[in-house]
Protein backbone atom coordinates (compact mmCIF):
# COMPACT_ATOMS: atom_id res chain seq x y z
CA UNK A 1 0.00 0.00 0.00
CA UNK A 2 1.42 3.56 -0.71
CA UNK A 3 0.46 6.51 1.20
CA UNK A 4 -0.11 9.06 -1.66
CA UNK A 5 -1.18 12.88 -0.15
CA UNK A 6 -4.47 14.14 -1.39
CA UNK A 7 -2.75 16.21 -3.74
CA UNK A 8 -1.39 13.59 -5.53
CA UNK A 9 -3.99 11.02 -5.28
CA UNK A 10 -6.34 13.60 -6.85
CA UNK A 11 -3.32 14.16 -9.40
CA UNK A 12 -2.90 10.58 -10.28
CA UNK A 13 -6.51 10.39 -10.84
CA UNK A 14 -6.83 13.22 -13.40
CA UNK A 15 -9.09 15.32 -10.74
CA UNK A 16 -9.19 18.26 -8.59
CA UNK A 17 -8.38 18.35 -4.56
CA UNK A 18 -12.04 19.28 -3.86
CA UNK A 19 -13.48 16.47 -5.95
CA UNK A 20 -11.58 13.96 -4.17
CA UNK A 21 -12.98 14.95 -1.27
CA UNK A 22 -16.81 15.80 -2.65
CA UNK A 23 -16.52 12.00 -3.46
CA UNK A 24 -15.41 11.32 -0.17
CA UNK A 25 -18.55 13.52 1.18
CA UNK A 26 -20.81 11.39 -0.76
CA UNK A 27 -19.91 7.92 0.42
CA UNK A 28 -17.59 6.87 -3.06
CA UNK A 29 -14.31 6.46 -1.44
CA UNK A 30 -14.26 4.99 2.24
CA UNK A 31 -12.59 7.47 4.96
CA UNK A 32 -8.62 7.09 4.04
CA UNK A 33 -6.28 6.45 7.05
CA UNK A 34 -4.14 9.25 8.69
CA UNK A 35 -0.58 10.15 8.67
CA UNK A 36 0.44 10.87 12.06
CA UNK A 37 0.48 14.79 11.22
CA UNK A 38 -3.25 13.87 10.29
CA UNK A 39 -3.28 14.18 6.68
CA UNK A 40 -5.12 12.01 4.91
CA UNK A 41 -3.26 9.05 3.30
CA UNK A 42 -4.46 7.43 -0.26
CA UNK A 43 -3.43 4.01 -1.86
CA UNK A 44 -3.04 3.57 -5.51
CA UNK A 45 -6.41 1.48 -4.92
CA UNK A 46 -8.20 4.50 -3.83
CA UNK A 47 -6.76 6.30 -7.23
CA UNK A 48 -8.00 3.31 -9.57
CA UNK A 49 -11.43 3.65 -7.69
CA UNK A 50 -11.42 7.89 -8.72
CA UNK A 51 -10.45 6.71 -11.98
CA UNK A 52 -13.41 4.48 -11.95
CA UNK A 53 -15.73 7.20 -10.79
CA UNK A 54 -14.67 9.56 -13.33
CA UNK A 55 -15.34 7.05 -16.73
CA UNK A 56 -18.52 6.50 -15.34
CA UNK A 57 -19.81 10.10 -15.20
CA UNK A 58 -18.51 10.02 -19.01
CA UNK A 59 -21.00 7.57 -19.56
CA UNK A 60 -23.99 9.25 -18.24
CA UNK A 61 -23.93 7.71 -14.53
CA UNK A 62 -25.22 9.36 -12.10
CA UNK A 63 -23.28 9.48 -8.32
CA UNK A 64 -25.92 7.85 -7.09
CA UNK A 65 -25.44 5.04 -9.92
CA UNK A 66 -21.72 4.78 -9.75
CA UNK A 67 -22.15 4.02 -6.11
CA UNK A 68 -24.71 1.32 -6.82
CA UNK A 69 -22.01 0.06 -9.66
CA UNK A 70 -19.40 0.16 -6.59
CA UNK A 71 -21.41 -1.73 -4.51
CA UNK A 72 -21.63 -4.41 -7.01
CA UNK A 73 -18.29 -4.33 -7.55
CA UNK A 74 -17.77 -5.20 -3.90
CA UNK A 75 -20.39 -7.53 -3.60
CA UNK A 76 -19.53 -11.24 -3.28
CA UNK A 77 -23.19 -12.50 -4.32
CA UNK A 78 -23.51 -9.90 -7.13
CA UNK A 79 -23.30 -11.18 -10.89
CA UNK A 80 -22.24 -9.50 -14.08
CA UNK A 81 -25.84 -9.56 -14.97
CA UNK A 82 -26.87 -7.20 -12.22
CA UNK A 83 -23.88 -4.30 -13.83
CA UNK A 84 -25.67 -5.26 -17.26
CA UNK A 85 -28.96 -4.28 -16.27
CA UNK A 86 -27.60 -0.72 -15.01
CA UNK A 87 -25.95 -0.69 -18.21
CA UNK A 88 -29.03 -1.07 -19.91
CA UNK A 89 -31.33 1.04 -17.76
CA UNK A 90 -28.63 3.41 -17.80
CA UNK A 91 -28.80 3.05 -22.30
CA UNK A 92 -32.67 3.89 -21.81
CA UNK A 93 -32.24 6.87 -19.91
CA UNK A 94 -29.97 8.50 -22.67
CA UNK A 95 -32.41 7.26 -25.23
CA UNK A 96 -34.92 9.51 -23.94
CA UNK A 97 -32.66 12.44 -22.95
CA UNK A 98 -32.16 12.04 -26.95
CA UNK A 99 -35.48 12.28 -27.52
CA UNK A 100 -36.13 15.49 -25.75
CA UNK A 101 -32.86 16.90 -26.53
CA UNK A 102 -34.74 16.43 -30.53
CA UNK A 103 -37.93 17.88 -29.61
CA UNK A 104 -36.16 20.84 -27.45
CA UNK A 105 -34.18 21.46 -31.00
CA UNK A 106 -37.21 21.41 -33.31
CA UNK A 107 -39.23 23.35 -31.08
CA UNK A 108 -36.40 26.02 -30.71
CA UNK A 109 -36.05 25.49 -34.77
CA UNK A 110 -39.48 26.84 -34.57
CA UNK A 111 -39.02 29.72 -32.81
CA UNK A 112 -35.98 30.92 -34.12
CA UNK A 113 -37.44 30.83 -37.96
CA UNK A 114 -40.09 33.77 -37.89
CA UNK A 115 -37.46 35.71 -35.94
CA UNK A 116 -36.11 38.75 -38.03
CA UNK A 117 -33.17 39.37 -35.55
CA UNK A 118 -33.09 42.79 -36.59
CA UNK A 119 -36.79 43.81 -34.64
CA UNK A 120 -37.04 45.86 -31.54
CA UNK A 121 -36.44 43.66 -28.58
CA UNK A 122 -40.48 44.25 -27.89
CA UNK A 123 -41.52 42.69 -30.83
CA UNK A 124 -38.95 39.99 -30.88
CA UNK A 125 -40.91 36.80 -31.34
CA UNK A 126 -39.48 34.29 -29.46
CA UNK A 127 -39.46 36.13 -26.42
CA UNK A 128 -43.09 36.82 -27.01
CA UNK A 129 -43.31 32.63 -27.59
CA UNK A 130 -41.96 32.18 -23.75
CA UNK A 131 -43.75 34.91 -22.41
CA UNK A 132 -46.89 33.48 -23.87
CA UNK A 133 -46.29 29.92 -23.21
CA UNK A 134 -46.28 28.88 -26.95
CA UNK A 135 -42.83 27.60 -26.95
CA UNK A 136 -44.16 23.71 -26.37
Amino acid sequence: MSDLTSGTAAARAGVNLETLRYYERRGLLPDPPRSQGNYRLYSEDAVRRIRFIKRAQELGFTLTEIKELLTLAESVDAECSDVRQRALDKIRDVEQRMRDLTRIKRTLQKLAAPCPGSSELDDCPILQALDDGRSK
